[in-house]
């Protein structure tokens, strides 16, 4: 049985009062470009398999002289994943995250970990005056994006979601067509994302070593519900409603991250949800999962997937006039039949763009907006979160852009 949520009430109290309580409140100065020439040091916040990954790119980047980064702190609850971190990185280790913060020379954080944690890690590194790279998704629940978006622009820091096709050179050149009127007035768009796992998603490894005395159970739970040690909820976190919000959470971000950056994110106004549970009858989130979303602008986005099955549809967004795709690294814009003759098709193709966390880093020095804000990764966060309630629930979600609230039913 999936445990109670936090409330929005109760999580904009948790925020307040953690931060209040560390003197991050009301705290940071202005943000500042640094030099081309100043060093970036950096802590890792989650040192499991994605924060693992990216702690060793820094590090080699560090070695290297790539980026001009160093890797001072990094910080994680279970004792194995910390001594490992020491060894790639030679940093300061850390077991409470908020301690990592107070960091004086501390510029930025990189937050890899489960989804959970995300909104309140990501308020409190902020409040702290830090820049922040925080992995997809933004936050588990949607008013948790709120209120991230809403300390960000109060702080000015720089957040990047960890949405890496955002930084496809495709999706910017989609976007200027788009703008351009290359496909007349937008109805619908399409993507998926599939994959055929014999023995189920998410079922990965989980370490016979770990235990009450090597993994800070109390502290993984953090703001969700109590429960018993259990190392499968550890280990593969993402088959749990607690902490994670499963294919919306962990693919269909993806997927309406990059549709977002081409159409231009807002807010939906009503998400439906569907799917189930049909293989993998080892978890509480659904191996099958559909979605649509409506749009204010008269636009319906579809996700589709499936973790039992790999055929997905081809990622594609439908104009009255033309209809975009993606083919051999072009974007490729085809004019409906009726439109023929008057409108050519366009083909273009993809330009050398910097990486996701080379244009965070960018950005950190210029102080300039990044590929996935956090208000752009706010508006996305709306509709994957509602999509996990609108199945939850049984019902369709309604959201008033305006006013920037679900409308109850």
């Amino acid at each position: 049985m999936a445990g109670k949520q936090v409330t929005r009430r109760e999580f904009l109290k948790m925020s307040a009062v953690g931060a209040a309580a560390l003197g991050f409140l009301g705290s940071t100065a202005p943000p500042s470009a640094l030099g081309a020439n100043e060093r970036i040091n950096i802590g890792v916040i989650g040192c499991g398999g994605m924060g693992t990954a990216h702690l060793r790119e820094l590090v080699d980047w560090s070695k290297s002289g790539k980026e001009n980064v160093a890797v001072i702190a990094v910080c994680d609850i279970y004792e194995p994943r910390k001594e490992r971190a020491r060894d790639i990185s030679g940093a300061k280790v850390f077991h409470e995250y908020r301690d990592l913060l107070q960091m004086p020379d501390l510029d930025a954080v990189l937050i890899a970990t489960p989804d959970h944690w995300h909104a309140q890690m990501t308020i409190d590194a902020m409040e702290a005056g830090k820049d922040v790279y925080c992995e997809k998704p933004m936050t588990r629940y949607w008013y948790e994006a709120k209120e991230v978006a809403q300390v960000q622009a109060r702080t000015g820091r720089v957040v990047q979601i960890g949405a890496q096709g955002t930084s496809s050179d495709l999706r910017w050149q989609a976007n200027r067509l788009i703008r351009e009127g290359a496909l007349g007035k937008l109805l619908w768009s399409q993507a998926a994302y599939c994959r055929n796992s014999r023995e189920g998603e998410w079922n990965w490894d989980i370490d016979p070593q770990a235990s009450p005395s090597n993994l800070d159970w109390d502290r993984f739970l953090g703001p969700a519900p109590k429960r018993p040690f259990d190392p499968e909820r550890f280990f593969r976190f993402r088959k749990y409603w607690d902490y994670s919000g499963g294919i919306a959470t962990d693919l269909f971000y993806h997927c309406l991250a990059e549709l977002e950056t081409a159409l231009g994110p807002e807010f939906p106004k009503r998400v439906s949800a569907s799917g189930g549970i049909y293989v993998f009858h080892d978890r509480e989130v659904p191996d099958t999962f559909q979605v649509m979303i409506d749009y204010p602008t008269d636009h319906t986005v579809v996700l589709l997937s499936s973790m039992a099955n790999r055929q997905g549809v081809p990622e594609m967004i439908r104009g009255h006039e033309a209809t975009l795709t993606y083919e051999g690294g072009q974007v490729v814009v085809r004019p409906e039949k009726e439109y023929q003759g008057e409108r050519p098709e366009i083909r273009v193709p993809g330009e050398p763009r910097r990486g996701h966390k080379e244009n965070w880093l960018d950005c950190i020095r210029t102080r300039e907006t990044p590929h996935c804000d956090a208000q752009k990764g706010y508006k996305i966060m709306v509709a994957i979160a509602l999509s996990v309630e609108a199945y939850r629930q049984q019902k369709t979600m309604l959201f008033e852009p305006e006013k920037e609230e679900v409308i109850e039913s």
